[in-house]
């Protein structure tokens, strides 16, 4: 039986790592990357327990066993990890509904990810509606970004709620992300 719960341990975390560790980009052979998806940040582990401290991430366990995770991160944690500047920066320019998004109460979903072997049960879907569950209450906006070659992130995203805002190149990698939201209030 799976359960859907929000991480409660260091052994949550280090379970996230160890699951992160498994589907990291330069880990995952290409076709899996374009068959089952990818994560491309790797969090540093004090960076990763501070944010949970704050706000903690929705996880899927089987037993003892975290086999799923849908990292919370808050605005505040925009400069914790490099590779999520870019996104920061960019989310304080974007509007929603006419309206500038840092009018809104957001975070950010700091990375998702479901380990083999538990993907397509809908443990995605359960997770994100945990999101909404555990935070819609004080916050408008779930945002996040995916590389456009992640397809299978995009129609799971899509399935969820969310809806595209912003497509940017990143030069630097030479790829394309959506940035994505879901409000809660829909």
């Amino acid at each position: 039986m799976i359960s859907i719960t929000t991480v409660q341990s260091v052994a949550d975390v280090q379970g996230i790592l160890s699951l992160q560790q498994a589907n990291l980009r330069k880990n995952v052979p290409l076709d899996v990357q374009v068959d089952q998806g990818f994560v491309t940040v790797e969090h540093d582990p004090q960076v990763l327990t501070r944010m949970n401290q704050a706000a903690p991430s929705i996880i899927a366990k089987d037993g003892d066993t975290v086999v799923g995770y849908a990292l919370t991160m808050l605005p505040e944690f925009g400069t914790d990890v490099p590779e999520l500047l870019p996104l920061f920066a960019l989310v304080n320019t974007l509007t929603y509904n006419e309206k500038p998004i840092q009018d809104y109460p957001w975070y950010v979903m700091g990375q998702v990810c479901v380990a083999d072997g538990y993907r397509g049960q809908r443990i995605f879907d359960r997770m994100f509606q945990h999101h909404r569950e555990v935070y819609g209450d004080r916050y408008q906006l779930l945002i996040t970004d995916i590389s456009a070659n992640n397809t299978r992130s995009l129609r799971a995203h899509n399935r969820v709620g969310f809806e595209s805002l912003h497509e940017f190149f990143d030069p630097t990698i030479g790829e394309t992300w959506v940035v994505v939201s879901w409000d809660f209030q829909k």
